[in-house]
């Protein structure tokens, strides 16, 4: 395993992050201790979190199995989604937060969260007001960094900008969502996150299965994630993605590689990508994940797999900037 400092932090985390999603749900406490053990052993010190994971039973299953080497790990949980019926129990303002920081410390059974996400970008509460609780969780020492989960690029940025001019602590890292069927992130979000030194851990490296090998516009299966859950079936439902899926399986048998495998090397070749964030229900399908590490995703590599898809449009639409008909570069 490779480690590598997570934006301007310092800290050193592995190549690739644990998202403990399924803990509590698809697999459970038995299995997700298998889980953790499994990554442990490889190397991983890192791993993902949320309070919304199944109803918060996957931050109380992680917090029983860090008890004894907590500070040799970096765990994260975030904030923002519904926690309860209450009107006030979701979102990014003060009370959600102050709310939903102490449940968390509670169920992890720690007295500090390494990354603290929002989850979403709260439309109804000031980014200021936001900002200025994340601080005061910092100060507290209640969490250690800062980061953002499915923030558009300029939202990050304005964060960024609003922390820089309090002098408050900044994101140190986000998380979008990347694969190679679900490639906006390459227009501003990682040119930004480079530009301004700030870790990135992807989610879905595998487009939340589509790219497994098990989907096609041939290959119709009746089960799976892409069928059984409406929200990954509306993220991924346009059919040229499961044509991409199909040519991706194709070229990964003729390579001799898992899908899987492949899918997250790809993701994390690119530069600005500190750790792909890989999970599963069962430590079989976790193999898979793991062995990632062993492909050497060479730029010839990268771009034979890249082609399979669209690459999407510059910032500025003017896609002529990528050819030698244009103004003119420095």
């Amino acid at each position: 395993m490779k480690y590598k400092i997570l934006g301007k932090t310092g800290i050193e985390v592995s190549e690739l992050c644990l998202g403990t999603m399924s803990f509590g749900g698809q697999a459970d406490e038995k299995e997700s201790a298998k889980i953790f053990k499994q990554c442990r052993d490889a190397g991983i010190n890192f791993f993902d979190c949320a309070n919304v994971y199944e109803k918060g039973k996957s931050e109380t299953i992680l917090g029983k199995l860090i008890q004894g080497n907590r500070n040799d790990l970096v765990i994260t949980s975030k904030a923002y989604f519904p926690t309860g019926n209450d009107v006030n129990a979701r979102g990014a303002t003060r009370k959600h937060i102050m709310t939903a920081i102490n449940e968390s410390l509670n169920r992890l059974n720690t007295d500090y969260i390494d990354i603290y996400f929002l989850h979403r970008f709260d439309d109804l509460t000031p980014i200021e007001e936001t900002l200025r609780v994340l601080e005061d969780l910092v100060k507290s020492g209640r969490v250690l960094y800062l980061g953002a989960s499915n923030f558009a690029a300029w939202q990050i940025a304005k964060a960024i900008g609003i922390s820089d001019k309090n002098c408050w602590n900044r994101f140190e890292c986000i998380q979008p969502m990347y694969n190679l069927v679900k490639r906006q992130a390459e227009v501003e979000i990682l040119p930004m996150a480079l530009s301004e030194k700030i870790g990135v851990i992807n989610y879905s490296p595998t487009g939340g299965g589509l790219l497994s090998g098990k989907y096609g516009t041939t290959n119709k299966t009746k089960e799976g994630r892409l069928i059984e859950n409406k929200m990954y079936e509306a993220r991924y439902k346009d059919s040229k993605m499961f044509d991409v899926a199909e040519k991706f399986a194709l070229l990964s048998k003729e390579l001799g590689y898992s899908p899987i495998s492949l899918a997250i090397a790809w993701a994390k070749n690119h530069p600005a990508i500190t750790s792909p964030i890989i999970g599963g229900r069962n430590t079989n399908q976790l193999k898979d994940s793991i062995n990632s590490l062993k492909i050497d995703m060479t730029s010839e590599l990268r771009q034979r797999i890249s082609d399979l898809s669209t690459e999407p449009s510059i910032a500025t639409d003017r896609n002529e900037e990528n050819t030698k008909h244009n103004y003119g570069q420095r």
